[in-house]
């Protein structure tokens, strides 16, 4: 059992858990993933690392209530416990095996979008932690979504704002505060991160491929098991059929077929809702 020993709500329906798990936290790298049980009947859920500390060995996980088995992980409280907390599983981020004068030669841009927010968090602290610049760009369609961002300021460079309401920051999508830095900043970058929803990760690809900037995105939020072994995940990345959970979760957003990739998340979303509708008859929780 995995003990929790903080939880915080972070915006309407997005939690963060810390977990205590030594091994995991012991071994995890920017970019992986764990696989959650909240209980011996439960469903496995497959979520992103969004911070890990090797000395007090804990691993936290933020989580957005979805369907029923993540509305579940979040009622837990502080104390309670976990039946299973698994990882870390998928490959690092490709710059974890960067030589330091290699990281300190490059320049990163990352695109946070919603809870895609708290992935790019661990990335760009492992990079200010070994000398490497990065500029992050968090996107929300109003202030009141958005996440991260005093821990961003910590360790980003520089750290931007994007609302669609403008609300807070920049007036305007991610792709469109992309292009004022470039166009209008002058700002040069080696590489691009994003990581957010499907449509948006689409969308900063197109963008960064019109100033052939390398783009590498995180599609996390396509598995189930996360082990290969259902092939829910599977994605065509330059023509080749790969496994989101074995290969990934990142690939380079220039050769990913988004379309695909967005039709394939939407496979299982009457399943969800039958299970969300089965629950909620048989529980008044939510």
């Amino acid at each position: 059992m995995f003990k929790i020993v903080e939880k915080r709500a972070l915006a309407d329906n997005i939690y963060l858990l810390r977990i205590e798990a030594p091994r995991v936290a012991q071994s995890a790298l920017p970019g992986q993933f764990v696989i959650v049980r909240v209980d011996e009947t439960g469903e496995r859920v497959p979520l992103t690392i969004a911070d890990y500390d090797k000395a007090d060995g804990t691993v936290t996980i933020v989580i957005q209530t979805i369907g029923v088995s993540t509305r579940k992980l979040c009622t837990l409280e502080v104390g309670d416990s976990i039946a299973d907390f698994a990882g870390p599983l998928g490959n690092p981020s490709e710059f974890v095996h960067l030589s330091a004068e290699e990281l300190r030669s490059r320049r990163y841009l990352f695109v946070a979008g919603g809870v895609g927010t708290a992935p790019v968090y661990p990335q760009v602290k492992w990079l200010s932690e070994h000398g490497c610049k990065a500029d992050v760009i968090i996107g929300a369609k109003t202030a009141s979504m958005l996440i991260y961002t005093s821990e961003m300021e910590a360790v980003a460079e520089n750290l931007y704002i994007a609302t669609d309401d403008g609300s807070a920051g920049f007036k305007g999508m991610v792709t469109a505060k992309i292009k004022d830095l470039i166009d209008n900043e002058h700002k040069s970058y080696d590489e691009c991160v994003a990581i957010g929803p499907m449509i948006m990760m689409k969308f900063v690809t197109l963008t960064t491929r019109e100033y052939s900037l390398p783009t590498t995105v995180s599609l996390n939020a396509l598995m189930v098991d996360g082990t290969g072994m259902c092939g829910a995940c599977r994605v065509s990345v330059d023509g080749k059929t790969l496994f989101t959970c074995v290969d990934g979760p990142e690939f380079d957003g220039h050769k990913v077929d988004f379309d695909e990739a967005m039709r394939r998340q939407a496979m299982y979303r009457r399943q969800e809702g039958e299970a969300t509708e089965k629950h909620n008859h048989h529980c008044n929780c939510f």
